[in-house]
């Protein structure tokens, strides 16, 4: 991750300010042990990776690992939470995701968003953007990458 970072959105963009090439960077959030244990059980991740101390080391980790899902779901909230899409966004359509690393308890975790495509919709009051999320631990390592598509509106007058 580079130190320049690119600048936090003040409120949710609409289609036409987010053109190809646009980046912008969240807020960072650690991954403490309740959020794994309260994903982990709630969502049935009852694996020995998880939620056993020894369990991650005896596959060779050197910490308590985190599910992917729940990495991209504190991704995912980073980006809402950070206004990108506040009052403009208005479906979520899809996303691939490439884990490329292990993320481990007590990780902080930051997204830098890139619009990698836009396009109007048959409709005039929105279009469709692609981002590429780059998820980053604390020591700058990408440990996930997705690509989700969003519907966004066109304007802050159709909100």
């Amino acid at each position: 991750m580079s130190a320049e970072l690119p600048p936090k959105p003040h409120r949710g963009w609409t289609f036409h300010e987010v053109p190809e090439g646009k980046r912008w960077s969240t807020s960072r959030r650690t991954i403490t042990e309740t959020d794994l244990v309260v994903y982990a059980t709630q969502f049935g991740f009852v694996e020995g990776l998880f939620l056993d101390a020894t369990g991650s080391e005896r596959a060779g980790y050197s910490g308590r690992l985190v599910p992917g899902s729940l990495v991209m779901s504190i991704a995912e909230g980073l980006i809402i939470s950070g206004g990108a899409i506040a009052g403009t966004g208005i479906a979520y359509l899809g996303a691939e995701v490439q884990v490329k690393g292990p993320t481990f308890v007590n990780d902080t975790v930051q997204v830098i968003a890139e619009v990698t495509e836009a396009r109007m919709t048959s409709k005039n009051d929105r279009g469709i953007v692609t981002t590429r999320n780059e998820v980053f631990n604390q020591k700058g390592e990408v440990v996930m990458v997705y690509t989700p598509t969003r519907m966004i509106l066109t304007d802050h007058s159709a909100e």
